[in-house]
């Protein structure tokens, strides 16, 4: 096993070479939601008003089941964002040779739930101290990462960080290493179809939920 990839991500040189386009093929419909699994606002398969989150928070499996589960959300997927390798595969991600972290794209109605209420589910549903790990699962695939797509997304991911951060140094639980940037810089690809509403099609499957045990502290 290579402990480098436990640690740090490597040099952009050195990743993987990935490929020009997805080798995968994709269901059309979301198992649990019944939408578009893959979507696009510009090409009209979002609806209008709606936008979008990247969270990277560990093992995509369990990430995804929860915030498929979330009212307002209207359709989500798994894939691989922040890295450089161009359409991996899992393999490669979990080699630690692409610079990606397994993220949740999450299709969301502003109106129903606000990314203010995403990301403080976020913060307490994974452990965002733990750098490049997730309880057990350990690799720079794991970091906790957020990618934001407008500058009101950035500027809530910020402010909400400081706030959850400055509650878990009071409570001397360390200090947050959640990565924040724009989207545009990490381009999102999608998993395989086997990794797609998981634990919808397997319900017994494996779940990574660790956590600081934390509640988003009130704000006024």
């Amino acid at each position: 096993m290579n402990l480098f990839r436990k640690s740090a991500l490597v040099d952009p040189e050195q990743t993987l070479p990935g490929r020009s386009e997805s080798p995968f093929a994709l269901s059309d419909q979301h198992v649990v939601l019944g939408t578009p699994v893959i979507t696009d606002p510009e090409s009209g398969t979002i609806p209008d008003g709606y936008e979008v989150a990247f969270l990277g928070l560990g093992c995509f499996w369990g990430a995804e089941e929860i915030f498929w589960q979330k009212d307002g959300v209207w359709s989500t997927s798994v894939g691989y964002a922040g890295g450089t390798t161009p359409h991996p595969s899992y393999e490669e991600v979990c080699s630690g040779r692409t610079n990606h972290t397994e993220a949740v794209r999450v299709v969301f109605d502003p109106a129903k739930v606000s990314y203010a209420d995403l990301l403080k589910t976020f913060f307490e549903v994974h452990d965002p101290t733990q750098g490049m790990r997730q309880g057990n699962d350990v690799g720079t695939q794991y970091r906790s990462a957020i990618y934001y797509t407008t500058p009101e997304q950035e500027q809530t991911a910020r402010e909400l960080t400081k706030v959850y951060g400055d509650e878990l140094k009071r409570r001397r639980l360390g200090d947050i290493t959640t990565e924040i940037r724009p989207a545009s810089e990490t381009p999102y690809f999608y998993a395989e179809e086997q990794h797609q509403q998981y634990l919808a099609k397997n319900p017994f499957g494996y779940r990574c939920h660790a956590n600081t045990g934390v509640k988003f502290p009130q704000t006024a």
